[in-house]
């Protein structure tokens, strides 16, 4: 085989293996980590239905905090201590339990399906200044003597749960 001919396959190779991975699943999209609940043994064994469950457990990812900032007038900088965001997802849980027919063979299922959400919080801050103040040039450079402020910087929390409960035919 030429060395074009492979170079030509390894990049078609390169592209497809590209594009399988580019289609990730939403629970990985969100941050999360899909645990199925292993129950295919015990309805096995029992000879019946079992119900199917399925979580999703976050992956909180820490960002990058704002850091302090300079402002005029003030002698220590704005947020001393600054907030440390944090993203991540809420649990997921998907469970489906068959419910048997009155009449006749056959099972239908009730399901709940509550998909990770979006989570992004923000750590609590702290925002300090000093009793004193700039130089003062009026007076030969010495600071003057003022109240000093103490702030904490609420956290944050922003996400949107959602879910779904459904009946239907079928298992």
């Amino acid at each position: 085989m030429k060395s074009t001919t492979r170079g030509t396959l390894a990049v078609i190779v390169t592209g497809v293996a590209a594009a399988v991975g580019a289609t990730a699943t939403p629970a990985a999209a969100v941050g999360t980590v899909p645990v199925p609940v292993p129950l295919e043994g015990v309805s096995n064994s029992l000879n019946t239905e079992m119900p199917k469950a399925g979580l999703n457990l976050p992956l909180p990812t820490p960002g990058a905090p704002d850091g302090p900032r300079y402002v005029t007038g003030r002698l220590l900088p704005d947020r001393t201590l600054p907030q440390l965001p944090l993203h991540g997802a809420l649990p997921g849980a998907g469970l489906s339990t068959p419910v048997p027919h009155l009449l006749g063979d056959g099972f239908d299922h009730v399901g709940v399906d509550a998909p990770a959400s979006h989570l992004r919080t923000l750590a609590p801050g702290l925002s300090l200044d000093a009793p004193l103040t700039p130089p003062d040039p009026d007076r030969f450079g010495l600071p003057d003597l003022k109240l000093p402020r103490a702030g904490v910087l609420a956290p944050a929390l922003q996400t949107v749960p959602a879910a779904d409960l459904g009946l239907g035919p079928g298992f």
